[in-house]
């Protein structure tokens, strides 16, 4: 299954990376390939992933306090979030 990001989603991506590239290249590094894989795992099996609200998905990072939260339609998983854990959940909700 195609997964989309957002234009949202993708800017919150790019923020959490410049934030662990400034803490720690390799930090970085391995939170892209963490997002990468469970980007696969979304493509492979959407379903897996807990309901949270809703028809809204979490797939949860499994090293960094992040999640993808998403929905299934026709065809493609849609991601318009990613979410550092601490973060107020009404952000998210508001874009759905």
């Amino acid at each position: 299954m195609r997964v989309r990001l957002t234009s949202a989603a993708e800017a919150e991506l790019a923020d959490a990376h410049d934030w662990y590239r400034a803490q720690s290249p390799g930090a970085a590094d391995s939170f892209l390939k963490e997002f990468e894989a469970l980007k696969q795992r979304l493509a492979d099996n959407p379903v897996q992933f807990q309901i949270v609200e809703g028809e809204v998905r979490r797939a949860g990072f499994r090293r960094f306090p992040y999640g993808l939260f998403f929905a299934i339609g026709a065809g493609e998983v849609r991601v318009f979030a990613c979410f550092h854990a601490s973060r107020d959940p009404r952000r998210w909700q508001e874009r759905n």
